[in-house]
């Protein structure tokens, strides 16, 4: 069933994409296994015509991504610095390809909904939809910087970035005088041993 529910708008994106296509094309009969533990297990299987489709239960996968739950809404939010972070096994020529077409591929909310709505309409569908996205971005930021400052201000529970630094500095020069301390006493001790 999810298989179905995820074939239907990857297509619709591969096939507004004719270059993602003709990649694809090259990897056709391959599959790909994307896990998102426990919620989702997909494989995929690359068509001739670069499309994808539900994978037959006995086919082996040429390449399998597993991701981290909390990757996903990264992910979701076009955080590209996530994608390091997914572990990923089997063909790397045909994982790396599919990687970079994921990177690469973009949804044009607007031009489908143009379809349905009208230019005007879509347009500000599309547009209040990013002003309450850059909302909801702006009061989380505001309530984690306010969170933070609470935790390290007024009740201390985390440490200050300031504080941190300086503990590490300090860690650093008495891991530097313990070295010092530990070679003074070698030198000492092996002129002990001569002496005797």
């Amino acid at each position: 069933m999810l298989a179905s529910v995820a074939i239907a708008p990857l297509n619709h994106l591969l096939q507004s994409e004719s270059w993602a296509r003709r990649r694809l094309q090259a990897y056709a009969g391959k599959t790909a296994r994307f896990r998102l533990p426990p919620l989702v297990d997909l494989a995929l299987t690359v068509q001739a015509g670069g499309e994808v489709s539900a994978a037959a239960s006995d086919s082996p996968c040429d390449a399998i991504f597993t991701l981290h739950p909390a990757l996903f809404p990264r992910l979701l939010a076009n955080n590209t610095d996530a994608c390091p972070e997914i572990r990923i096994s089997g063909d790397s020529a045909f994982a790396d390809e599919i990687l970079q077409i994921a990177k690469s591929l973009r949804w044009d909310v607007e031009e489908d909904l143009s379809r349905i709505m009208g230019d005007v309409l879509a347009h500000r569908v599309v547009r209040t939809g990013d002003n309450l996205i850059q909302w909801q971005k702006g009061v989380l930021h505001n309530l984690l910087q306010t969170m933070t400052e609470y935790w390290t201000e007024e009740q201390p529970v985390l440490a200050k970035p300031v504080d941190m630094r300086e503990l590490t500095r300090e860690i650093s020069r008495l891991s530097a005088d313990t070295r010092h301390l530990e070679e003074r006493l070698d030198t000492l001790d092996r002129k002990t041993v001569q002496a005797t």
